[in-house]
Parts: structure tokens; sequence; C-alpha cells
């Protein structure tokens, strides 16, 4: 992505300042994956004032859990899972120093609301392409829970990794001014055959 705006990781407050919605981002650095299950236990070992296994202000996190890799490989596929599954968990998460977000798909109204009042950004990687965004995936490395399998916290070492901000800190919604913006055009809309 020629055209891409390079950020390197950790995220810091100018950083987030300019992306703003429908920017293609190229993340190099360190990001950290985790899903549901490593969300609920970190934001458990918060609860009880216990020390994290990652420090995680100004980090990232991919909403991911990677295939196993193949002989000689990095990781296996490294496709983004559904954002909405997590919203529970963002809030907290965000309160932790969370600065980025990647995921699929669109967020809710209170984590929407959440991301703004943290000053952060959540960004969407293309559904469909995790063999190819693994190319972007120099290392990988489980640094907690690794009971989990592949929902394991892992520090990925990322190198032009591509994302489109969905989200940024002013309270843009690339999701919503795309549907508003439909709703309100001229075009008409297309006849569905079958129906």
């Amino acid at each position: 992505m020629s055209d891409s705006t390079p950020v390197t990781t950790p995220l810091t407050d100018e950083v987030i300042d300019r992306l703003t919605i429908g920017t293609h981002v190229a993340f190099t650095g360190v990001i950290y994956t985790a899903r549901d299950a490593a969300h609920k236990r970190l934001i458990e070992l918060m609860k009880r004032g216990e020390k994290l296994p990652v420090d995680l202000r100004g980090q990232v996190i991919y909403y991911v859990g990677p295939t196993p890799p193949r002989p000689g490989a990095v990781i296996g596929s490294a496709g983004p899972t559904t954002s909405m599954r997590i919203d529970p968990y963002t809030k907290p998460i965000l309160e932790l120093g969370v600065k980025g977000i990647i995921g699929k798909g669109g967020r809710g109204p209170a984590v929407r609301a959440a991301i703004k009042e943290h000053h952060a950004v959540y960004c969407i990687a293309v559904g469909g392409t995790g063999a190819l965004l693994n190319r972007h995936i120099k290392s990988a490395e489980v640094v907690a829970f690794e009971d989990l399998g592949t929902e394991a916290i892992r520090r990925l070492e990322v190198e032009g990794f591509p994302a489109i901000v969905v989200n940024d800190c002013k309270g843009g919604d690339l999701l919503e001014s795309g549907k508003q913006q439909y709703r309100t055009s001229d075009r008409p809309i297309p006849a569905v055959r079958g129906l």
C-alpha cells in the first residue's frame, strides 16, 4: 500500500491526532494479539490489582487467533476476528493505556465513545486475507496465557502491517459515515434478482 501512512508503535498522542477516519496505515514495530479469553483474563487481573503480563500503555492490540505456522514459517494465517465480540472488554482495556486496536467490522456506540474518551484509534484489517497479512509479521512470541493456545497473547513484530482507520480519537466513524453517505446519495438502490 504505497499511499499508506507509516506508523511506528508504540503510539503517541501526536500520532493518534493525525490518524483520521479513512486513513490507510502501515504499522511497524510491536503489536500484541488478544481475543476474548485473553481480554477476560487481563480484566480479572486488573480487578484483583495484580500485575499484568504485558505493559499495554501506548500499545496496539490485534484481535487475531493465528493458526499454527507451517514448518519454517513465523506464524500461520493471521486474519482479524470480529471486533464486536470483544466490545464488552474494550473500555477497561483502553483504561489500561491501549492506544490502538485492529480488528474486523464495526464497534458499538459505547466502544466508539470509549475510543474518543481515551484518545485511541480503531482500525480494520481486511477479513479473509490472513495468509497475506502474515507476510507483514516478522516474528511471533507467546508472552502470556500460553494455555489458551491460539488465543494466547502474542508479541508480534510487524513491518508495514496494513489497516484502515475506522474510529478516530475525534469520534469519527468511517462505517457510519459511509452508510449516511449512501442513504443521502441520489443513486438508485440496485435491484436484486429473485426477490
